[in-house]
């Protein structure tokens, strides 16, 4: 009998222990994925931290697709993605939900005389149609193409909208936002894109159209070239209490200004 007690007694605890697992709050909360968010999520995460005493917010810059997939196999608590969900990717059980609205800056090199591209001759130029900057106002210089690695958010954003899906003639794919940047900021014949909240002033950002990319801009649909910023999580896991206040907070009006400061658009 006694041993019959004790039995009950291990199962029990088992199985409370089993209950808490995915409720458990360390007091942290892990965010992963689009390196054009850094600046946006890394402003909000310093707000939080220091509007909440003993909780640490932790951001790995990895790109949009290993940010989803972080989130699908439950190695982060909140993905970041500058590219709406795929439908095989919400299939997977994982929901988005839009933070921001970015446009994607498309960058040249300062001394570059070239200002306006409208979306037909950007598209001619990543396709290799347009190979030489004097056939659109500029110097005479072979256009050297930058862009962004397979499955970064910014460049499935660019190549959607120019309708250069599979089909650009990069001359460099490169990691992060902060390397296109760099990249183009020393090449004077290099064109590239990038998150409008991350351009610097190493580089010149070129009118769409004749629109400047701006958040009046973007908000009002007139810039065209832009993306959401989206949260990523895994429907059926539910957050820490942690992880749901941080959610919360950067989803309520309370962190438009945070969010218009870092360069992107809040959607409230």
């Amino acid at each position: 009998m006694k041993k019959f007690i004790t039995l009950i007694t291990i199962v029990s605890l088992v199985s409370a222990v089993m209950t808490g697992c995915g409720k458990e709050d360390s007091g942290t909360v892990s965010t992963d994925g689009s390196t054009s968010m850094e600046k946006v999520i890394g402003a909000l995460g310093e707000a939080f931290e220091e509007n909440n005493s003993g909780v640490t917010f932790t951001y790995n810059p990895a790109g949009s697709g290993s940010g989803i997939t972080a989130v699908a196999e439950g190695r982060c608590d909140i993905g970041l993605s500058s590219r709406n969900l795929k439908d095989e990717e919400k299939a997977q059980g994982l929901t988005e939900t839009v933070l921001a609205l970015d446009g994607i800056a498309v960058i040249v090199n300062p001394d570059n005389p070239v200002n306006d591209l409208d979306l037909e001759t950007l598209g001619k130029v990543y396709m290799g149609e347009i190979t030489n900057w004097k056939d659109i106002g500029g110097n005479d210089l072979e256009i050297v193409l930058i862009g962004r690695e397979a499955g970064s958010g910014t460049r499935e954003g660019f190549e959607s909208i120019t309708g250069t899906e599979d089909a650009c003639r990069y001359r460099q794919e490169l990691t992060s936002t902060g390397d296109v940047i760099t990249t183009v900021a020393g090449n004077p014949a290099a064109i590239g894109y990038a998150s409008l909240a991350s351009v610097k002033e190493t580089v010149k950002t070129l009118l769409a159209g004749g629109i400047v990319p701006t958040e009046e801009t973007v908000k009002d649909g007139s810039y065209v070239v832009q993306r959401p910023f989206v949260l990523v999580t895994k429907s059926s896991t539910e957050l820490s209490e942690t992880a749901q206040k941080f959610f919360d907070y950067i989803t309520s009006p309370e962190a438009d200004e945070i969010i218009s400061s870092a360069g992107a658009v809040p959607v409230n």
